[in-house]
């Protein structure tokens, strides 16, 4: 438990306005401003360790005081609860000067001298106040929510745009209810929107409320590389993802299907999360422009095969022109896997020949 007298809240007001002040002068405030500076009584000073005392260089707390105990490791209970310093915002970090410790506890009675402090050499103590971070897509989802539920307008299709970008919001970490609309305000013609968000018992957000504004915008379906893609590099269906984008600005050749790009060997360096276009991927040639292929000639009962040279590359199932090097003829066949093109007969012009 934190012990925190008449005369601590008394210095931790002063603390407070003191940080106040330095920032309001445009200088970063010091995290973690004294707070419990009191002198030992005679019992307490009997009571205080002589050694076996660590400094501790980073801590992690969900509260707005850091005790001594946080600081200083092997502090008996009553000289560990006590309260020393103001902790960082919500999800904030800050720093205290090694200094400050070793003054605020020997004036607190915590410690007689800095020297049975150990710190290995740190000159700071890293403080870090945990929070529940609340990012833009939570803040969409309860959005879109609560038009389904006042509105009755199907979000689905649309994205939020949040004028200013989304907010940086921080709650106590404790709390997992869901982030709920408190207000929603909303213009079916523009779709503009006004909202107030809250999570259910954050002191954080009564006392600093989320208010956001924005514009519901139409999206559609793009596919995008989940991974910086080499060129010539094969995408398989772990490679790419579904996502939905705003329509605006997409152009009319982004491929919205995950089907058209897996399997497909990338044209060109494709970079992570930059929607595909249809001159991005190709099937992979396993014909190229002026090989040797083994051309196949199937007819009812009977067939041939000779070599012949490509006159232009393809992929599974292209129709590209191989030629004879004997008879120099130049012939159409469909390419029926590596290095092999099938060619078959004209029945049309047999049976017009008979």
């Amino acid at each position: 438990m934190i012990r925190l007298s008449l005369a601590t809240f008394l210095i931790l007001a002063g603390g407070f306005g003191a940080a106040t002040a330095q920032a309001q002068q445009g200088r970063a405030p010091v995290q973690g401003a004294p707070v419990a500076i009191a002198s030992a009584g005679p019992a307490q000073a009997a009571a205080l360790p002589a050694s076996g005392l660590r400094l501790r260089s980073e801590i992690h707390l969900a509260r707005d005081l850091v005790t001594f105990g946080d600081l200083i490791q092997g502090l008996p209970g009553d000289l560990a609860g006590m309260a020393a310093f103001r902790a960082p915002a919500l999800g904030e970090t800050g720093t205290i000067q090694v200094g400050r410790v070793v003054e605020a506890a020997r004036g607190a009675g915590v410690i007689r001298d800095g020297a049975v402090l150990q710190n290995q050499g740190f000159a700071q103590v890293v403080v870090t106040r945990t929070a529940r971070r609340i990012g833009a897509a939570e803040i969409e989802a309860a959005v879109k929510a609560g038009l389904q539920e006042r509105f009755g307008v199907d979000a689905r299709l649309f994205a939020l745009a949040i004028d200013g970008g989304a907010p940086a919001v921080a709650v106590e970490p404790d709390l997992t209810g869901e982030l709920a609309i408190a207000d929603l305000a909303f213009d079916a013609r523009s779709r503009r929107l006004q909202a107030r968000l809250a999570v259910a018992g954050s002191t954080a957000l009564r006392l600093k409320p989320l208010r956001i504004s924005g514009q519901l915008v139409e999206t559609v379906e793009v596919v995008v590389p989940r991974r910086a893609i080499a060129r010539g590099e094969t995408l398989a269906q772990g490679d790419v993802a579904v996502e939905r984008r705003p329509r605006d600005g997409q152009g009319t050749d982004i491929i919205g299907d995950a089907r058209a790009a897996i399997d497909k060997v990338a044209r060109r360096a494709l970079l992570a999360g930059v929607p595909l276009r249809n001159g991005d991927v190709q099937r992979e040639e396993i014909v190229a422009k002026g090989e040797l292929v083994t051309i196949v000639y199937e007819a009812p009962g009977l067939l041939i095969t000779l070599r012949g040279r490509a006159g232009e590359a393809g992929a599974m199932g292209d129709v590209v022109s191989v030629t004879n090097p004997q008879s120099k003829r130049t012939l159409q066949g469909t390419i029926t896997g590596p290095g092999r093109v099938s060619v078959r007969p004209a029945i049309g012009r047999v049976a017009s020949a008979n």
